[in-house]
């Protein structure tokens, strides 16, 4: 199995900042992407980055370059997570959501809703639930371009707001941040065992 994992946007996107400008969510994005993926291969498993550039590489060809692993290797041996942090607002204005959430594309496969699952379940054992609903399915469908024109099995991961008090300073703390990773990590592992 290859495992992808995507660190969503560049330094040069709009916006996508605490409102005290304290974080930056690529820079935090690209943090964690690099530490599952360095843990996965200590663990022995093909990891890979498809961002290795700092600045914003756009949608269409993060999935080109998924989409081309995928015909080289067959999408069922392919997987990809997308790593994200929250904002509930774009204003420069502090908020009150809190928390994880994992979504798949409104026509995901079995197995991406599978991933998406054990993404959820393990944020909640390791206390990165926040204070909204978790749907019973365990999973968000939305219409995301990178999980949408993909071929493999895909989730796109929402760690925490960074326009909430509380969540941001976990996702600034080493424990926060060794949090997510571990939680990923182990949703992973608990996917690929499940095929």
């Amino acid at each position: 199995m290859i495992i992808l994992i995507d660190n969503g946007h560049g330094y040069n996107t709009p916006g996508k900042c605490s409102p005290d400008k304290s974080f930056y969510e690529w820079k935090k994005n690209r943090e964690l992407a690099r530490d599952i993926v360095i843990e996965l291969k200590d663990d022995g498993y093909d990891a890979r980055l498809i961002v290795d550039e700092e600045f914003d590489i756009s949608l269409s060809e993060r999935v080109q370059r998924v989409n081309d692993i995928c015909k080289k290797y067959g999408a069922s041996n392919v997987m990809l997570v997308s790593i994200h942090s929250n904002a509930a607002g774009a204003d420069g204005k502090w908020y009150s959501a809190r928390g994880f959430s994992a979504h798949v594309s409104l026509n995901a496969s079995d197995k991406s809703k599978r991933l998406a699952k054990f993404l959820w379940q393990r944020s909640i054992e390791y206390g990165l639930k926040g204070n909204r609903c978790v749907p019973p399915e365990m999973y968000i469908a939305q219409n995301l371009y990178i999980l949408r024109k993909t071929i493999c099995p895909a989730v796109l991961t929402e760690n925490l707001f960074y326009d909430n008090k509380e969540d941001l300073e976990m996702l600034q703390s080493q424990q926060g941040h060794d949090k997510i990773v571990l939680a990923h990590l182990r949703a992973i592992r608990d996917y690929i065992k499940s095929l």
